[in-house]
């Protein structure tokens, strides 16, 4: 199959959300299962410094009264085609922010469409979050190009109607408000990164005020749970940490524990329970619960947390007053460190991860890969990849509370502070996290029989018009 991913983030080249793992791996994964997948992004500012560009682009394009060039290069260590779409818009080394951002992104989307119907031209066009959503809006009406639109946040949902009519074409056919909104309404599917959550966005709670449209098309949403890369992250070989292991030699492990109390400044005691957290410091990843059990928790047991991450100031501010209050029990660390966050991985008991809600995540993924049990509140694709420890019949993977409140999380952390007492358990929980299959290779052959069915598909023209173009 023909396949063109259309996003504005792909890792390594630009990643600042989930969305950059998913188009840094998946198109790879894809291409070595015999497909040709190609990815077209923005050209930014800061791409030369990362990955060689030709001067001269492979093709030139106008939309919404700009011209625009595109250059053809390769996702490092990939071998997928990338074609990255060339503007004075996008010059600035920053992927998103500023007062064009609906603007630029719309030109993007613009830029996208011309590109399928004018230069190279996909079976399948699998778009991005709102910022590539009008790509799928207009190639709604070309009868042999299928669209996928994956949802990775829902809560931005991109400029209004009103705004889209006065900058580009805003087809007749298009009858929602905003630009998430025709996407979902005008791809051939609509795709979320866990089942769990393909759900979740049908009801009130989770819906972000398009909860009714999306129950209107539930039979085209398809949930997939992302994958991770295991070559990267893997503990056997894993450069960032202290002491490379795997389930054989678990054992060992134990040498990263002592190496992160003392990189982080904690007492260094490989006997004591310690809780990583690896995030963005947001409400959405339950910092506030976190805030609200923590004092009670170090209070109340020996046990030592250490916090990785930058976002909102109020919780950056709370996190750090905390770790004063118990500087030999908590250590806070605001910044971005990915040596450091495997380090917590590989050196921590368990992984926080109390989110409010979560399309996919994938912390918990690589906290279990390193055998750090999640505990974890049990939403989205929280779900879909931990299952909650029985320790009576040994079954399950980490610790679930379902409620989102403190009480529930506080428990949560209890149960596996005691179930941490008795290493022979725990170990054999470690090793059955470390062996659960989070391959991308398991994620792409369910995006193939996604893309298979749409390629398979009956093309009706009852709904669907002759190309009219972009202006």
């Amino acid at each position: 199959m023909k396949i063109l991913f259309v996003a504005t983030e792909a890792a390594p080249l630009a990643k600042v959300g989930g969305m950059g793992d998913v188009v840094g791996v998946l198109p790879k994964v894809l291409r070595q299962l015999g497909h040709d997948v190609r990815i077209f992004m923005p050209y930014y500012g800061f791409l030369p410094e990362k990955v060689a560009v030709p001067g001269k682009p492979v093709w030139s394009g106008s939309a919404m009264l700009q011209d625009f060039e595109v250059y053809e290069t390769v996702l490092p260590g990939t071998g997928v085609p990338l074609y990255l779409f060339g503007h004075s818009a996008f010059a600035p080394k920053r992927v998103y922010l500023g007062d064009d951002e609906d603007w630029r992104f719309t030109f993007f989307a613009n830029g996208a469409a011309l590109f399928c119907w004018e230069y190279w031209q996909p079976q399948i066009v699998h778009c991005h979050d709102w910022h590539a959503g009008m790509t799928s809006v207009w190639l709604h009406q070309t009868p042999d190009i299928k669209t996928v639109f994956t949802i990775h946040n829902l809560a931005y949902q991109g400029p209004w109607r009103g705004y889209l009519e006065q900058i580009t074409w805003c087809p007749d056919y298009m009858k929602s408000n905003n630009t998430m909104a025709g996407a979902i309404e005008l791809s051939d599917r609509v795709n979320t990164v866990s089942p769990t959550y393909a759900k979740q966005i049908q009801t009130m709670e989770y819906g972000e005020n398009l909860e009714d449209l999306l129950a209107s098309v539930g039979d085209k949403i398809v949930g997939i749970v992302n994958g991770m890369d295991l070559d990267s992250y893997n503990p056997a070989t894993d450069q960032h940490i202290a002491q490379t292991f795997t389930p054989a030699t678990l054992e060992q492990r134990k040498v990263n524990k002592r190496k992160l109390q003392q990189e982080v400044g904690l007492p260094i005691n490989s006997d004591v329970f310690v809780i990583g957290m690896v995030s963005r410091l947001v409400e959405q990843k339950g910092i506030d619960l976190v805030l609200e059990v923590l004092p009670h928790y170090l209070q109340c047991t020996d046990a030592q947390v250490v916090v990785l991450g930058t976002g909102e100031k109020k919780y950056e501010k709370g996190l750090a007053q905390m770790a004063t209050l118990f500087p030999d029990s908590m250590s806070v660390k605001l910044k971005y460190n990915e040596g450091l966050g495997r380090r917590i991985y590989s050196g921590g008991d368990a992984f926080l991860m109390p989110s409010k809600f979560e399309p996919c995540g994938i912390s918990q993924m690589m906290a279990m890969r390193y055998g750090c049990v999640p505990i974890v509140r049990h939403t989205g694709g929280l779900v879909d990849t931990v299952t909650d420890y029985n320790p009576n019949t040994r079954n399950g993977t980490g610790f679930c509370f379902d409620r989102y409140n403190s009480l529930e999380l506080f428990a949560a952390m209890v149960r596996t502070r005691e179930s941490f007492r008795d290493q022979d358990k725990w170990q054999q929980l470690q090793k059955r996290d470390m062996a659960q299959d989070f391959s991308w290779e398991k994620s792409a052959q369910e995006y193939i029989k996604m893309y298979e069915e749409l390629v398979s598909e009956t093309v009706t023209n009852n709904h669907k018009t002759p190309s009219m173009g972009i202006k």
